[in-house]
């Protein structure tokens, strides 16, 4: 189907928007990532951080779409494993022991963001142990090299899920392109925004390692073949920000209150 048939076609049309509603919440994991990590960095490098790694994380996207036979083949078995594992209540097998590559990069990119919620979650918690006698300039640092490297580990997992949830929704590549593209953009867009407030807000830092801790956890059980429905991930880092959100306005509130119970 050529570009104009598809834009005189609404189902075309209601594909796209689709589409780009999934790919932007999708990006939210892989922008609180890239907000945190860039923060770790000296001030005058953070933005630069974020549009280096949000551009590396379209041009992954762009060329994964451009090789999108190599990307489906991704889902074909490669190996398996001997054990049976644990089965469920009617004797199904609880997860799947034949791994493709897909799996693999999930079950890598989940132990690598667990890895680094909780290195991140030690950090905030007992920087003193951590860190020792080093000052809090040098705690909040890391090298600019290794910022990128690691928000292009992750862009990579982050970006073969997307693709291949593109691939899921629709057949047609120009949708997909302008999916990712728009996505992307309004990640850029957000970037700087979102790791303000992260940065401004301790309270909300520790709540977006927990969010990256459980996205964790849930690569690792999908590349074990447990699907996790997203709906209900998103839910719950919908109401755990929700309930922030009304701690945030609440500490906010509180020395008025004070103010005039003094006066």
């Amino acid at each position: 189907m050529d570009i104009a048939t598809l834009v005189s076609d609404p189902a075309a049309w209601a594909a796209l928007l689709t589409l780009i509603v999934m790919e932007v919440v999708l990006g939210i994991d892989n922008l609180v990532f890239i907000s945190i990590l860039s923060n770790k960095l000296p001030e005058h490098q953070r933005a630069k951080a974020r549009r280096i790694g949000i551009s590396l994380a379209l041009i992954m996207r762009l060329a994964l779409l451009s090789t999108l036979a190599f990307i489906v083949s991704l889902t074909k078995p490669v190996f398996e494993l001997p054990w049976q594992g644990p089965v469920g209540a009617h004797g199904e097998p609880m997860f799947e022991l034949a791994f493709s590559w897909r799996d693999l990069i999930l079950i890598a990119g989940g132990l690598f963001l667990v890895w680094k919620a909780t290195t991140e979650i030690h950090e905030k918690v007992d920087p003193q142990e951590t860190h020792g006698v080093m000052d809090t300039k040098q705690r909040i640092s890391m090298g600019f090299g290794a910022a990128i490297v690691q928000i292009l580990l992750l862009d990579l997992v982050f970006s073969v899920d997307s693709i291949l949830t593109a691939v899921g929704m629709t057949e047609h590549l120009p949708i997909m392109f302008a999916a990712v593209i728009f996505a992307v953009l309004a990640m850029l867009l957000a970037a700087n925004p979102l790791a303000e407030f992260i940065n401004n807000n301790p309270t909300v830092v520790m709540l977006a390692l927990g969010f990256l801790l459980m996205i964790g956890a849930v690569l690792i059980a999908e590349g074990f073949g447990a699907h996790v429905p997203k709906g209900y991930i998103y839910a719950a880092m919908a109401f755990s920000g929700g309930v922030e959100a009304l701690n945030m306005l609440s500490r906010r509130k509180k020395p008025s209150v004070e103010d005039k119970v003094l006066h």
